[in-house]
């Protein structure tokens, strides 16, 4: 082995973190495989790499024994002797074999081990970065769409977006820059594989985190998130602190905190919501932009009766049901909402 792979296993050392002792292990190990290959050798022998010079030395290693049958893998007491004067029947005694063309094969094995080190330990490493980030948020580009799938370039690694967590109708474009919640990261045969989210509520709560310094901070507290990803997400925050205003916190100055995530997010509306330990006046909080008459809170069923003015029916139920939904989904409680007209007539109070 040459003096540039010695080099090369000290750098490795100090840049990589590779272990230079690990590194001469599996080079050794993998040569024994590389002798047997090219010299076609059916014996037990040992590979040594002077840990200094680099020099590369092939051992057969043979038991002593009293009559020789397989010359092989076995050696006569005398003969061992001649190696090993205090060599007795049942012991293993080494003889140096190397072959005259050894180094070359030698320093070709290990350039091989080398590469598929550095690839394992780059895999490992990144690996640990991002499994330690799942749950968190990233920024990556774009690179390319497949099939439906949509490959994500974070720098280091190359992330997959799948299907089911892009955001419906969201059009990404290849070197357009987003930011991704990390959902998992998994151990394959090829390297750690990244998968990414666009539309996760987690997604909602770290964007407040980067935007909303109160929150970053504890001062704000995020205490749900209901989000139908690409239409509506409603946010409910607190601060225990009552001369600190969470919603106005979350929205900024002139609405620039909040813009900025809407912008992130490609127009998706967001409802901060005010949470209250009241469950009435969070549902009633929860169910904004629609102005609320009254609340009925049934603790049994967890169900919460709600009364809107007439003109505030359709609003408060959103399109589709998506505003009642939201508010249903961000409470924990079973929202039903009538009119002050229907509940005049009897409807669900009667």
């Amino acid at each position: 082995m040459n003096n540039e792979l010695m080099d090369a296993l000290s750098d490795l050392e100090r840049e990589k973190g590779i272990d230079k002792e690990v590194l001469f292990q599996a080079i050794e190990s993998a040569l024994i495989s590389a002798y047997r290959r090219n010299f076609g050798s059916a014996q037990n022998v040992r590979v040594q790499i002077n840990r200094q010079t680099g020099a590369t030395e092939v051992f057969a290693q043979k038991t002593v024994v009293p009559r020789v049958e397989d010359h092989r893998l076995e050696v006569s007491v005398d003969e061992a002797r001649d190696i090993n004067p205090v060599a007795a029947e049942g012991d293993v005694v080494e003889f140096e074999i190397t072959p005259k063309n050894f180094g070359r094969i030698a320093a070709q094995t290990a350039k091989q081990v080398i590469v598929q080190r550095i690839r394992e330990a780059e895999r490992g490493m990144i690996y640990d970065e991002y499994s330690g980030r799942e749950g968190d948020i990233v920024t990556g580009m774009v690179q390319r769409v497949e099939r439906g799938l949509v490959f994500i370039d974070l720098g280091r690694t190359e992330a997959i977006l799948m299907p089911s967590e892009q955001v419906p109708g969201e059009m990404l474009r290849p070197n357009e820059r987003v930011k991704l919640y990390v959902v998992e990261v998994k151990k394959t045969t090829k390297g750690p594989q990244v998968y990414l989210s666009r539309s996760h509520p987690g997604l909602i709560r770290r964007l407040f985190e980067l935007e909303v310094p109160e929150i970053h901070d504890g001062i704000v507290e995020i205490r749900g998130v209901a989000r139908e990803a690409g239409a509506r997400t409603k946010i409910a925050v607190w601060a225990e602190d009552p001369n600190v205003d969470p919603v106005g916190a979350c929205v900024g100055a002139k609405g620039q905190r909040v813009q900025a995530i809407v912008n992130e997010l490609k127009g998706e509306k967001l409802d901060i919501i005010a949470w209250d330990p009241d469950p009435a006046v969070f549902v009633s909080n929860a169910l904004s932009p629609a102005h609320v008459t009254e609340v009925e809170i049934e603790e049994e069923s967890r169900s919460a009766r709600v009364i809107v003015p007439d003109n505030q029916l359709s609003l408060g139920i959103g399109k589709e049901g998506q505003n009642a939904r939201l508010a249903a989904k961000l409470t924990g409680w079973r929202v039903d909402l009538k009119s002050e007209s229907q509940v005049g007539r009897g409807g669900f109070w009667s």
